[in-house]
């Protein structure tokens, strides 16, 4: 796998957090369950970047489908891990304020699933429909 900027961007911006949680977060049990929830997201995050392969693109683009590993159950796992991974970090240090920017967020990238999906529905027709019925999100 080559990582992209958007890939090490997104990594060190999510590692930056993490140790901020660590370093200087509340120190409870929420926050130590939190931290543990969000560094299994960040690994399958990771994962899903990795089976996703050369069909990552920052823009939608309909490279090629893929439809194995997480992509077996899940159609964005890289969406719902990475967003995970964020708000795990965000209850771990209770910055509620910062819930505001994950929902933000979360707007956001419904937007891109949906143009996502719309290029590859238009793409790859019967096959995706198909992927989409066997597949959560």
């Amino acid at each position: 796998m080559k990582l992209r900027w958007i890939d090490i961007v997104s990594y060190l911006i999510y590692l930056a957090f993490f140790g901020l949680a660590i370093v200087a977060g509340p120190h409870s049990t929420l926050s130590d369950v939190a931290l543990g929830l969000s560094l299994v997201c960040a690994v399958l995050w990771f994962i899903a970047r990795w089976q996703l392969g050369d069909a990552f693109s920052v823009t939608p683009q309909a490279r090629h489908l893929v439809t194995r590993g997480l992509y077996s159950k899940i159609r964005h796992p890289i969406y719902i891990f990475g967003t995970m991974a964020f708000l795990f970090v965000v209850l771990a240090l209770q910055g509620w304020p910062a819930l505001v920017f994950w929902v933000i967020v979360i707007l956001i990238q419904v937007g891109r699933v949906r143009r996502e999906e719309q290029i590859l529905a238009e793409t790859f027709g019967e096959e995706y429909t198909a992927y989409r019925t066997k597949t959560w999100f």
